[in-house]
């Protein structure tokens, strides 16, 4: 007997996951071209970056997949966004570096 966690999704779960990041992804860019609010259009471009990255989980969003390597696929890509953040911050720190050298 296969462990819950384990398990594969159902269609209808499947489904559901994929329209919550559409849905997010949909809401992220109303906000971001609103004209009527700073806050709401900072939300959206906050919002805007993590659509863009959970947009990647769409292929695994299928029956019979568990749930677990959708959980692990999300895991890896936000360790690779704070590796690339780490890295992008590290680059501006030694190019400051360099010009207060000259």
């Amino acid at each position: 007997m296969q462990d819950a966690r384990t398990a594969g999704m159902s269609a209808a779960q499947a489904k559901a996951i994929e329209f919550l990041i559409v849905a997010v992804s949909v809401l992220s860019l109303a906000l971001l071209f609103q004209p009527f609010s700073l806050a709401l259009y900072s939300i959206g471009a906050g919002l805007v970056v993590v659509a863009g990255l959970a947009f990647n989980l769409v292929p695994l969003c299928t029956p019979g997949r568990s749930l677990m390597s959708l959980v692990r696929a999300a895991a890896i890509i936000v360790v690779i966004l704070f590796v690339v953040a780490a890295l992008s911050m590290g680059s501006v720190e030694l190019y400051a570096m360099y010009l207060t050298a000259r």
